[in-house]
């Protein structure tokens, strides 16, 4: 802020008429913005004549997608363990595991659904497999399904605080809970007889991160989980969403993006001078007007050298990394008390 401005003058000041804004009509596709072409190494397999794609990961670990969500099938001698049950994907998960076990032999019946956490978009189907299946999950899951009351998300039947070991039929998966990170309950699924991860909503292979790094509850916790990830011995990555699956070398390009903006939203801001923001919203008062306009070009100057960088080796730079700018900037704010401008008063 200039020398002899402070926030109290700006707020002090005569209060002006702020003009309405007319409210936004409908869209029309001719009318919505553009973005740059997806790179073609984003794409996974074409999904079926039923909308969806299933194949091997490696021995009897299989994979589902629709080229939105994705689930992880581990085929058993004695019954199907299903790694959630995106709505997405629906009735074609059970498709999918007649397409599986009809080849392979083994039973078709699915015993044990894993929740990776409790979000809808990830477990939403999970009705459809009945009340006989065994439900696994972290025990924060259990409660905030318990909160939701959400009948398509049948309440856990088994569940763990750190660590749970689970087989089946000659099988097993490593489930881990290392804290929070893009929600309360998000846990680790590790198939290490067949080298494949499982992690949702925090690595998606050839894009960046879905708005607002993933919608993440603990944006630091969900920045340090790259790091997990990365500690695990495995070749191949399920991250929940989009159509393929994921490679070291796409969790290393996705926690270069991640550290990038983070660096560029600290500077943001400690460069980036509040006083225009203070002469056009103070004098009315208005301190969210101050506050949101800051925020935003905070985010603009934070995503831009970013997008510029990534454009081109990450599908959807142009789309998401402003709203990842806003909540990084957020973040670096009130967790990291990188406060700027807005820091203790002198």
């Amino acid at each position: 802020m200039k020398p002899g401005t402070t926030r109290r003058t700006f707020l002090a000041a005569t209060a002006t008429t702020i003009p309405a804004v007319a409210l936004a009509g409908p869209a029309h596709a001719d009318t919505l913005p553009g973005y740059a072409p997806i790179p073609p190494s984003a794409f996974g397999p074409q999904p079926n004549d039923f909308g969806y794609h299933v194949a091997r990961i490696k021995g009897n670990l299989y994979w589902v997608t629709d080229s939105s969500y994705q689930a992880m099938v581990l085929s058993t001698r004695t019954g199907v363990v299903l790694v959630d049950a995106p709505p997405t994907i629906g009735r074609n998960l059970l498709r999918a595991i007649n397409d599986v076990t009809k080849a392979n032999g083994r039973p078709g019946t699915v015993t044990h659904l894993v929740y990776s956490h409790s979000h809808a978009d990830h477990i939403g189907a999970a009705g459809i497999f009945g009340n006989s299946v065994e439900r696994i999950a972290h025990a924060e899951t259990a409660r905030l399904l318990r909160t939701d009351r959400d009948p398509n998300r049948p309440l856990p039947t088994t569940t763990f605080h750190d660590r749970h070991t689970l087989r089946v039929g000659g099988e097993r998966l490593e489930l881990a809970h290392h804290g929070p990170n893009h929600t309360a309950d998000n846990i680790f699924v590790h198939a290490p007889d067949y080298q494949t991860l499982l992690v949702i909503d925090v690595l998606f292979p050839g894009w960046v991160p879905f708005k607002g790094l993933a919608v993440s509850q603990e944006i630091q916790n969900w920045v340090r989980a790259h790091e997990r990830i990365m500690s695990y011995p495995w070749t191949t990555f399920v991250g929940g969403h989009l159509g393929r699956l994921g490679t070291r070398a796409d969790a290393a390009l996705q926690k270069n993006y991640v550290d990038d903006l983070a660096a560029h939203a600290r500077t943001a801001i400690e460069t980036l001078d509040p006083t225009p923001f203070f002469q056009k919203y103070g004098p009315a008062g208005n301190s969210w007007a101050v506050f949101k306009s800051y925020l935003d070009e905070a985010a603009r100057l934070a995503a831009a050298p970013v997008i510029a960088a990534y454009t081109g080796k990450l599908a959807g730079a142009d789309v998401f990394t402003i709203d990842n700018a806003h909540a990084m900037v957020e973040s670096t704010r009130i967790d990291l008390g990188v406060l700027g401008p807005f820091g203790i008063h002198p």
